[in-house]
């Protein structure tokens, strides 16, 4: 079955004014699409293929035909990186849950220090990518990765990551990515993070 772009679950101005609604609109309708019919167009030339979830393929990267490895790490990271982006937005937000606030804070210190950590992250990453939170094994750790590449690949699951490619904050921030990272922050859907956590843990 070919993967499908996800329907957003709130607006494209629910965000607003930490994203603005044409920047969602394109990010989400141009940019994600994109990857999502080119990851197809990869996948379809390998029909043994159809029925692995994009989290399978990327997990499994070493074993992807040659011939498409690169489009699936590209497009399938694309694809998988946006999905979970848009589900850990909200216009609701709230602090994280008491489990995920010990694990936080047990990890990195304490909820601001985390929230530092992936920030300087986000600004440190030269170019495209995106700034992470991931269970590794038993625990939490916190990096950054270039382009579309996702954590999958290092045999780790994402549970928050704040994309750090310019289409997904020049038209309202310009140059200015430590001014759109810090008002992210504001937008962060913590309660879905947490689920994220529960089931990875």
């Amino acid at each position: 079955m070919p993967f499908e772009l996800p329907e957003l679950l709130y607006s494209f101005d629910a965000l607003e004014p930490v994203i603005d609604a044409k920047t969602m609109e394109i990010h989400h309708d141009k940019h994600h699409a994109a990857y999502v019919a080119k990851l197809n167009d990869a996948v379809a030339k390998h029909p043994e293929l159809g029925s692995k979830s994009v989290e399978e393929l990327l997990k499994d990267l070493n074993n992807i035909p040659e011939d498409i490895r690169t489009a699936v790490k590209n497009h399938g990271g694309g694809h998988a990186n946006h999905s979970l982006f848009w589900e850990i937005m909200t216009p609701k937000n709230r602090k994280p849950s008491t489990v995920l606030s010990e694990a936080i804070n047990k990890t990195f210190g304490s909820l601001d220090k985390l929230m530092e950590l992936i920030t300087v992250n986000g600004m440190g990453q030269f170019g495209s990518g995106w700034s992470w939170l991931v269970v590794s094994g038993d625990k939490l750790k916190a990096y950054a990765t270039a382009n579309q590449d996702s954590p999958l690949m290092n045999g780790d699951i994402p549970i928050l990551g704040v994309d750090v490619w310019e289409h997904a904050y020049y038209l309202k921030y310009q140059n200015k990515r430590d001014e759109y990272l810090k008002a992210w922050w504001n937008v962060v859907n913590w309660d879905e993070v947490a689920k994220r956590f529960e089931e990875a843990a």
